[in-house]
């Protein structure tokens, strides 16, 4: 009798961790340490609160693409008006293209800390390499390498184990939010909340589903096979639990480390991710501040080509083309010319006099906006019965994901309320 390998339970975890990993990106990072270095431990908080709300619309998401065979925006289309998605699409391919710009950049700085040399010739050289993997590497190699990226995480864990945390005002603080009501912190409360439950997020998890579900030659989207239900709705709920608890639990880290060394040394400015290593250096010790920078290289590897590609299967899914890592180039022109365009985009907006890294707070500002009308269409989508039939969404999940909806809704309402008060 064959033994099982212990390993076999790896196989649940693909898409979920993948997406909460890439949400860690160095525009993230940039924002978690601003959120460190002005705030200190007073907004560790939020990573408790979104935890839940994060996982919940990210396994709405999930659902929705293992469910139907067909990713987000493929389904939105059925479902609203092609303007409003059309509309949407474009917004997400914008915001997309400035993160990836700020990620390319970030990348480049932080390599530069490392090892010297040119910002433009290492951003230069990142944008080849995801564009390489992208376009040459089949789906299959691609997933196991975006998922052995995800262990650049560790970095941050790594950084603040060698900083002088007090932990017990670290976890009383996480447990015990404390809110002011004036424009700034409650911009930068949007702001975490918009680089954590972010549109793109939705978008590339539903997708990944599809094309799980596409190279796996036994299985079938559910309404094909409710049989498979069991365990594909069971696999998708641990790998989403599991991812957004790491996602959140690395952001809690930067946020951590950076309140304990940037914010109590009197550093309360910090416009990029690299800027955040670079200051940690002479503050924790050389080593913190080389794991920070490597970390940056890391995620911003893994989110790049998260961002460059829910874009792309947002677009292609809207103007009814092929799409999917799995095509060739010549099969999905549409897929794979908005994968090239907005990594090319975001590499050139470092060449001009425009600063991406300036824009990560504001940018992550309007996903968190741009989110709310988006995750009310998913919702309503995900009740409704003509199209998922059986598979319509439970009701603790239906609450959760209403839930997550309506704090980010309260959120945006209460920083544009305050927007002019100083």
């Amino acid at each position: 009798m064959r033994r099982r390998s212990p390993l076999r339970w790896l196989r649940i975890f693909g898409p979920g961790i993948v997406t909460g990993a890439s949400d860690d990106d160095p525009s993230g990072i940039a924002t978690y340490s601003q959120a460190g270095a002005q705030f200190g431990v007073g907004l560790l908080w939020t990573m408790a609160l979104t935890y839940p709300l994060m996982a919940a619309i990210q396994e709405v998401s999930a659902r929705v693409g293992r469910v139907t065979g067909h990713g987000l925006a493929a389904n939105l289309k059925r479902a609203y008006p092609r303007w409003v998605l059309f509309l949407f699409v474009g917004l997400l391919a914008i915001a997309n293209t400035i993160n990836i710009g700020a990620d390319i950049g970030a990348m480049g700085a932080a390599a530069q800390l490392l090892g010297g040399g040119s910002v433009l010739a290492w951003a230069a050289l990142f944008s080849g390499i995801s564009l390489v993997l992208q376009i040459r590497m089949r789906y299959g190699n691609y997933a196991r390498v975006l998922l052995v990226l995800t262990a650049s995480l560790l970095a941050y864990v790594a950084a603040a184990a060698v900083v002088n945390v007090h932990w017990g005002e670290a976890l009383w603080s996480t447990v015990a939010p404390s809110l002011r009501f004036d424009a700034a912190s409650l911009s930068m409360i949007v702001a975490v909340f918009g680089t954590t439950i972010s549109p793109y997020l939705f978008f590339w998890q539903a997708s990944q589903e599809v094309e799980d579900e596409e190279a796996d030659p036994g299985a079938r989207p559910l309404l094909r096979a409710p049989w498979q239900a069991r365990w594909q709705l069971f696999r998708l709920r641990v790998d989403t639990l599991v991812g957004m608890a790491a996602s959140n639990l690395i952001a809690w880290f930067i946020m951590l480390t950076t309140a304990f060394t940037l914010h109590t040394s009197g550093i309360h400015d910090i416009d990029s991710a690299a800027q955040a290593a670079a200051a940690l250096t002479p503050i924790a010790g050389g080593f913190a501040g080389l794991v920070f920078a490597a970390g940056i290289i890391g995620t911003g590897l893994l989110a790049v080509p998260v961002l460059a590609g829910s874009a792309s299967y947002a677009a292609a899914e809207a103007f009814d083309c092929p799409a999917g890592l799995d095509c060739k180039p010549r099969e999905a022109k549409l897929f794979y010319g908005v994968i090239s365009g907005s990594t090319i985009v975001g590499f050139a907006l470092n060449l001009t006099r425009i600063n991406p890294m300036k824009a990560l707070i504001y940018s992550a500002v309007i996903n968190g906006v741009v989110a709310v009308p988006v995750m009310f269409m998913i919702m309503v989508l995900s009740t409704n019965k003509a199209l998922l039939r059986d598979f319509v969404l439970p009701p603790v999940l239906r609450s959760l994901g209403w839930a997550a909806t309506l704090v980010m809704l309260a959120a945006a309402i209460a920083m544009i309320a305050t927007l002019g008060r100083g």
